[in-house]
């Protein structure tokens, strides 16, 4: 469920018209509601209630300070990737405490940053970076907790760009070497074992991988725990899948039929009083959030019609990267007839699109469009290729909104540059 929808024949977000939106802010916009984004992680949290649990927002879904404050107010710690994450994180107000590091190329110098902040835990996914962090961990006299993260060979069955629980990815310690590595870890003078982690992909659309990785998990704490090897937390990972398509296509499982089929699966929770950790972010983010375009020109040639937005791929680039699929509305209904037709935008690259062989009613220059499910995943991977200005966020509570992202300006997209004296006549 979502609070985006038509009330007299015009696109609003909760109370307030995207069209008034438009006029304020300009477009292209990404535009966030917060009663959506409070309402999915009320949700999710419920789902877990049957656990001990910590729900990590996935900030690589969207990194917007104000988003991650919201989130921070009703409990939410984080899950990052980079210094920079962690940064975001604890600005916004998540408290250290509840922050996990993933990612498989951390530097020595993000893993001083992430301890002299005291985070939850670091999700390990190597030998070598276990080895690296032990050594970090001293020069600062202190004990680095850990979860390493099990690669389980579980198929996602999702995107191959976004599966990461396959043996042929670069994600996490290969099954087989999962006990060898615990001992290690256990062995090490400034490593302290937290817990396990397991992510096997994004955008998941069933629960029966989840509940393999589940299944294998258990069988490895089990056997940990039997050798001495203290586990106090078991990080599922995110995943789960949201609604792209328009009703009546095939929908990936609620997140309390997710949150039973984990806590099914995962019995050695309430059995050894582990607490479970997860990582959503596509869930709680995506469907809060669109983006709102402005059409500049339409176009018509032998076998195409064309609608061409002030709103690019470098604004959106999940279409043009992994073939995805987002709704696109007018922001005005219209008795127009239906047409097919691509909606583009104005880069130089024919990869440039949002939709291909789309049936939409006619819609003419000067008009709106709003492209649905952007709130995960879309400011979050902008660029300023071709040397474009980036969006503006805007974020919405009932009536009231607000700017939590200006749009950037020629002085900032130019601001880091320099010309060395030598290129001076």
């Amino acid at each position: 469920m979502n609070h985006f929808g038509y009330r007299d024949g015009e696109q609003h977000c909760e109370e307030v018209s995207l069209r008034e939106i438009a006029r304020e802010y300009g477009t292209p916009t990404y535009v966030y509601s917060e009663a959506t984004l409070r309402r999915h992680f009320e949700v999710f949290d419920k789902a877990l209630a049957a656990v001990d649990h910590l729900i990590c927002f996935s900030v690589k879904a969207n990194s917007n300070i104000a988003i991650l404050r919201l989130l921070a107010s009703m409990g939410a710690g984080a899950d990052i990737v980079s210094g920079g994450e962690l940064e975001r994180a604890t600005r916004a107000g998540i408290e250290p405490s509840k922050i996990v590091f993933s990612g498989v190329g951390k530097t020595a110098q993000e893993m001083r940053m992430a301890l002299d902040a005291g985070i939850l835990v670091f999700n390990v996914e190597s030998r070598a970076e276990l080895e690296l962090l032990n050594a970090v961990a001293g020069d600062l006299g202190l004990k680095a907790p850990v979860s390493l993260r099990i690669n389980p060979n579980v198929d996602a069955k999702t995107h191959p760009y976004i599966s990461t629980g396959l043996q042929k990815n670069k994600f996490g310690i290969p099954w087989d070497a999962a006990k060898e590595t615990y001992r290690r870890a256990a062995e090490l003078s400034h490593i302290e074992v937290h817990g396990m982690d397991c992510h096997i992909g994004s955008q998941l659309t069933e629960t029966e991988p989840f509940v393999d990785a589940a299944n294998k998990l258990t069988e490895l704490i089990e056997e940990l725990l039997g050798e001495g090897i203290e586990i106090k937390a078991v990080d599922i990972g995110g995943g789960l899948g949201i609604p792209y398509q328009e009703p009546g296509e095939d929908q990936p499982p609620s997140p309390a039929i997710y949150g039973e089929a984990v806590v099914d699966a995962l019995g050695v929770l309430l059995k050894h009083n582990l607490q479970l950790i997860c990582e959503p972010g596509r869930v709680i983010a995506g469907n809060a959030g669109v983006l709102l375009t402005e059409v500049l020109y339409c176009k018509e040639s032998e076998v195409k019609k064309f609608v061409i937005t002030d709103a690019a791929f470098n604004d959106l680039m999940r279409p043009a990267l992994y073939g995805a699929y987002h709704p696109i509305r007018p922001v005005l209904k219209t008795d127009r007839d239906s047409q097919v037709v691509d909606v583009v935008g104005p880069i130089c690259e024919t990869g440039d699109f949002f939709a291909r062989d789309r049936e939409l009613p006619e819609v003419r220059s000067g008009e709106l469009l709003v492209i649905g499910a952007a709130g995960a995943y879309g400011f979050s991977m902008a660029s300023n290729y071709n040397s474009r200005l980036r969006a503006c966020e805007v974020l919405v509570k009932g009536a009231e909104h607000a700017a939590i992202r200006q749009r950037e300006t020629i002085e900032q997209l130019l601001q880091n540059e320099l010309i060395p004296a030598f290129l001076d006549p």
